[in-house]
């Protein structure tokens, strides 16, 4: 009766999702999240600075830092899930995670748009 109990015990347990690695999944997928935009922001901030638009080592280096500490973070954070079997945290996640970096890539890519016109603008209107 015992081993019955306990083999009950240890299959809902199997079976169940631990929440508190949910959250701090998400934690780290928000962390993320708010790195890789930063980078984004510092490039394109470090490009209206710099002359020519190029930027420095450091800059470049803090860049790429971020994203790869993000990087980093978001596997490791989808590695846990998935062993976790918490899909439906996984699967949101990494959709909301994609969309948010999908939009700051636009916004990069439209702002390296903006600048790479604006000298042809001016030297036309000139």
């Amino acid at each position: 009766m015992y081993a019955l109990g306990v083999w009950a015990a240890e299959a809902a347990a199997g079976n169940s999702v631990n929440l508190w690695g949910a959250l701090g999944c998400a934690v780290a997928y928000s962390a993320s999240l708010l790195a890789t935009l930063d980078a984004f922001a510092d490039l394109i901030l470090a490009r209206g600075d710099a002359p020519a638009g190029r930027l420095t080592p450091g800059v470049g280096l803090k860049f790429a830092s971020k994203l790869a500490a993000a990087a980093i973070a978001v596997v490791a954070a989808a590695i846990v899930l998935a062993l976790d079997g918490n899909w439906f945290a996984f699967t949101s996640l990494t959709i909301a995670f994609v969309v948010v970096v999908g939009i700051g890539v636009v916004v990069l890519l439209r702002h390296a748009k903006v600048v790479a016109a604006r000298p042809a603008a001016a030297t036309a209107g000139g």
